[in-house]
């Protein structure tokens, strides 16, 4: 089994058909998305038509959950352009992808031959918030004794980390559309599962990032966004969701 992990797209269809390209070259069996479809970039119907077209099985994400629900909105106004480009967003997107928002679930489980894989946006708790990773093998061993499975895949940080312990794994693809790692690209990890391994590797795929940039100041979209396309960071570090 092959399985092709993503998450935190951020509208931004031009990185993700450049992932898809990349998995359907590795022969990924399987694709799973861990949320926030939207949010940032400037093509969220893309993203969603493309999505939902290519039957890719997602979770909610924190921005996709502010969109689909009026009672996940801040009720304060956040520091940086998350906030912002959210409601850029509301007054784009259609109804029918709103409502396809609205019916993904927060987290799911997937059977694989090593086990349970078992995958969500942010924890197990809520999709806004954010799994640390950089923890002892111990605690890491407990969240996946807490989600009951032997593989688990989070988001929401835009930055890859993989951690193995004796209870399993623990991944996190990074971003799609908004890495933050320092280079940029697109954010993925191949998973390749058999009943007595698994071998995850990440990477990150090239695409036009000048082209979304350009996007993204043209739909008036804040330009500090366009500058962490194209250099892998939000610029002083500031932004963040």
């Amino acid at each position: 089994m092959i399985l092709g992990i993503i998450s935190d797209v951020h509208a931004n269809i031009v990185a993700l058909d450049a992932v898809l390209e990349k998995f359907a070259e590795e022969n990924v069996h399987t694709i799973l998305c861990l949320g926030d479809l939207v949010g940032y970039g400037p093509s969220p119907n893309e993203v969603i038509e493309r999505v939902r077209k290519e039957a890719i099985m997602c979770t909610l994400g924190a921005s996709d959950e502010q969109i689909a629900f009026e009672f996940a909105r801040n009720r304060e106004k956040r520091q940086g352009v998350a906030d912002e480009t959210l409601e850029w967003t509301r007054g784009i997107i259609e109804p029918k992808h709103v409502d396809f928002l609205r019916n993904l679930p927060a987290q799911s489980r997937l059977s694989t031959p090593y086990g349970r894989l078992r995958y969500f946006h942010g924890t197990l708790r809520s999709p806004s918030e954010r799994l640390n990773l950089n923890q002892p093998p111990p605690k890491l061993m407990r969240i996946l004794e807490e989600a009951r499975c032997t593989i688990l895949a989070c988001g929401n940080t835009h930055v890859p980390v993989v951690k193995r312990t004796p209870a399993g794994w623990i991944i996190n693809p990074g971003s799609v559309g908004l890495s933050l790692n320092g280079e940029p690209g697109a954010d993925y990890a191949l998973v390749t599962i058999d009943d007595e391994q698994v071998e995850v590797k990440t990477g990150k795929v090239e695409y036009d990032f000048a082209a979304v940039a350009f996007d993204i100041v043209a739909w008036g979209l804040p330009s500090m966004i366009a500058e962490a396309v194209q250099h892998g960071r939000m610029p002083e570090d500031r932004g963040r969701k």
